[in-house]
């Protein structure tokens, strides 16, 4: 199904994070796994510089930092995941999560609205219906027309 750009949003860039640009910790996950959860750091936490990235251009990168900045820690954007026992499918969810969270933030917004007037067709049709209407009331009342 081809998408409607008409709605006012516009698609997000797809970002090709950098292996090199990327700082990963893992840490011990929370909550219940017996054994295993306390031995394994399976939770993941991925972070980059988005203000010295090299996957944005700079107007994606200004737009970026001044989105997300209730997100940020200085100019590091962190991503947090530790929703399965693997690290490496956090891993994968991270980068994802991360991946998708920029491309919003770097998307382009709305295209401002352009004015337009209603066709003379429209005016016609929508006196022609006030007039239909005044004419259903008038016939209700004392008599008919008058």
């Amino acid at each position: 199904m081809p998408s409607d750009t008409r709605g006012g949003g516009r698609e997000a860039p797809a970002v090709g994070l950098r292996d090199n640009e990327l700082a990963w910790r893992f840490s011990r996950s929370g909550g219940p796994g017996g054994q295993h959860a306390n031995t394994a750091d399976t939770r993941v936490s991925l972070s980059l510089d988005v203000a010295a990235t090299e996957a944005l251009t700079s107007e994606q990168r200004e737009r970026a930092l001044r989105r997300l900045c209730g997100r940020l820690s200085g100019t590091v954007l962190t991503v947090t995941v530790e929703e399965h026992r693997s690290q490496a499918r956090n891993r994968e969810l991270a980068r994802e999560r991360l991946a998708e969270v920029l491309a919003s933030a770097a998307a382009p917004g709305p295209r401002s609205r352009r004015p337009t007037k209603p066709t003379r067709g429209s005016k016609e049709r929508r006196l022609a219906a006030k007039k239909r209407r005044s004419q259903v009331k008038r016939m209700r009342g004392r008599g008919g027309e008058d």
